[in-house]
């Protein structure tokens, strides 16, 4: 569902026929103009519609991405805008880790004052919900890394 578009030097029409038929949805030339780049990926981006994704699923736990809610079975807990945030952003790196540094960017910004402390009062917070919901998840450290969410051994 993602619109592709081609920004090449090759400018030949039996090489656009070739891009366009490979599957992209537009194909452009160097040199190019910065306005009708971003006039073509506002037209691609209208065609396509956005998807509209309204939970994450990571094995049995779920983010609601609406509502802001933790589950896992019966059990649910509403989280705060930056556990949120967070959790978002583990269950989506799902088996991969997460530097403190990576988080304090995407949840707190390039211009803010937290610190790595911060990250980890609310990595707190939320692994005391994940035991609250009787998660079979936990927020495990590495140490010199960061974090990650994994399945309970």
């Amino acid at each position: 569902d993602t619109p592709i578009l081609m920004l090449t030097a090759r400018s030949s029409v039996d090489d656009k026929v070739v891009g366009l038929d490979a599957g992209a949805d537009d194909y452009m030339t160097k040199p190019f103009s910065p306005k009708e780049l971003m006039a073509r990926i506002r037209a691609l981006t209208r065609r396509q519609g956005e998807p509209v994704m309204e939970k994450m699923v990571c094995g049995e736990l779920t983010l609601d991405l609406n509502m802001c809610v933790l589950c896992e079975g019966e059990r649910s807990t509403r989280l705060s805008f930056k556990e949120f945030e967070i959790m978002r952003i583990l269950m989506a790196s799902s088996g991969y880790s997460v530097s403190k540094e990576e988080l304090l960017l995407k949840v707190w910004g390039y211009e803010s004052d937290a610190t790595e402390n911060n990250v980890e009062a609310y990595i707190s917070f939320l692994r005391k919900k994940l035991m609250f919901i009787k998660s079979s998840y936990e927020i495990n450290s590495i140490r010199k890394i960061g974090y990650i969410l994994e399945k309970k051994l």
